[in-house]
């Protein structure tokens, strides 16, 4: 009996690679091993929060040091194609820091190779991701550099994705005991029209309004809604199950909402405190972004010791949360009731003109180029102290 012959099912699998600069050979005008650091930024991506990433790249290119970087500015569009962003590269290459207001992603493809490569050998080459929400902030591209054995800045994939879903984060700082508002956190096929009366009861009777309804893996207040009523709730929940399948709802209480920066490795340092001065109902995406109508007090006016208590606090997230390299520590601040309650770290803040991470070191005494340089530090000690791990496993 003829048995049909059957296609090798590997074969249907394409190889796997990973987006990259491209290796070129050195030449006598070129850059030796001991020159400058070559500094791949990563921006733009496939979430809603691309815009974002695109304006807070613009300025850290403007501030990182061109004596100490060869700057290599790679674009995501939204459709995930990775290029090599023309327009920045040719500011870069002509010496000046002229940058427009927000970057674009597009340009040249880049080519598709194993890893990302210093184009000299022995030329030292950090990753810094600029890519805020899902498939930048998540764990996905710090996976990917994972792989490709590159240092990066900022959290590794576990603190990343711990951090990224807020329900998740949630359950292990309430865990570990550091003080939050209520919170329930739902999946989207735990609603259904059949249970929908009975969830937005159980939403009502535990949390009370007003109540906030957010998206679990989202960052920048995209799909967040405040919620007085029942009546509003139903939507709420709709608009944030479109950009997540799990959604958080949390109590509303009135505090005043106070940020910290968090800078380090093993060896943390805490920011001074600064409080946001919201124009909107809340600290909203166009508040924080478009309208640019919001303010804020650095160093925050506190009562006696609570600056300190927050920042042992934040301290204490950022290690239980596996983060390392920087974090935004954000807080509410319950006056005359239950004091620092933390709201979420963010693993990858923003750094535009109007963002707190940066304002909250300089405030604190380190400067927005001295601080780039700091992060680029961080990364490769620690790619250097877990490649030494790594090596003694051969």
């Amino acid at each position: 009996m003829n048995v049909p012959r059957r296609e090798n099912p590997l074969n249907w699998i394409r190889p796997f690679r990973l987006p990259c600069v491209a290796v070129t050979s050195p030449t006598d005008d070129q850059p030796q091993p001991d020159g400058p650091i070559r500094l791949v930024v990563v921006f733009g991506g496939q979430s809603a929060e691309h815009d974002v990433s695109c304006t807070t790249a613009t300025h850290v290119l403007a501030a990182a040091n061109p004596d100490r970087y060869d700057i290599v500015p790679i674009g995501i569009s939204r459709d995930g194609q990775w290029a090599i962003a023309d327009d920045a590269a040719a500011i870069l290459a002509d010496g000046t820091r002229t940058l427009p207001p927000q970057l674009s992603p597009t340009g040249t493809p880049t080519e598709l190779m194993p890893a990302f490569t210093a184009p000299f050998p022995g030329q030292q080459l950090v990753v810094l991701p600029l890519l805020h929400g899902p498939l930048g902030e998540d764990g996905t591209v710090q996976g990917m550099l994972e792989l490709a054995n590159v240092p990066y800045v900022g959290a590794g994939v576990l603190g990343s994705s711990l951090t990224m879903d807020k329900a998740k984060a949630k359950e292990l700082l309430d865990a570990a005991g550091i003080p939050q508002t209520r919170w329930l956190a739902f999946n989207e096929y735990d609603w259904d029209k059949s249970t929908e009366p009975d969830r937005l009861n159980e939403i009502a009777d535990k949390l009370g309004f007003p109540c906030f309804v957010k998206p679990a893996n989202m960052g920048s207040s995209v799909g967040v809604s405040k919620v007085d009523d029942i009546s509003e709730l139903a939507e709420a929940i709709k608009l944030a199950l479109r950009y997540d399948e799990w959604i958080v709802v949390e109590e509303g209480v009135d505090a005043r909402e106070v940020e910290l920066a968090v800078l380090g490795n093993h060896d943390l340092r805490v920011s001074v405190a600064g409080e946001i001065l919201p124009a909107d109902d809340f600290y909203s995406y166009e508040d924080k972004y478009l309208d640019g109508l919001s303010s804020n007090a650095i160093p925050a006016e506190l009562p006696a010791g609570a600056e300190a208590e927050m920042q042992a606090l934040a301290k204490q997230a950022y290690k239980l949360l596996r983060v390392e390299g920087m974090a935004r520590a954000d807080f509410l601040y319950e006056e005359g009731g239950r004091g620092p309650l933390l709201n979420e770290l963010n693993t990858i803040p923003g750094f535009t003109p109007i963002s707190m991470y940066p304002k909250l070191w300089e405030a604190s005494g380190l400067n927005y180029s001295d601080l780039i340089d700091e992060l680029v530090d961080l990364a490769i000690e620690r790619h250097e102290r877990r490649q030494s791990k790594r090596d003694t496993k051969r």
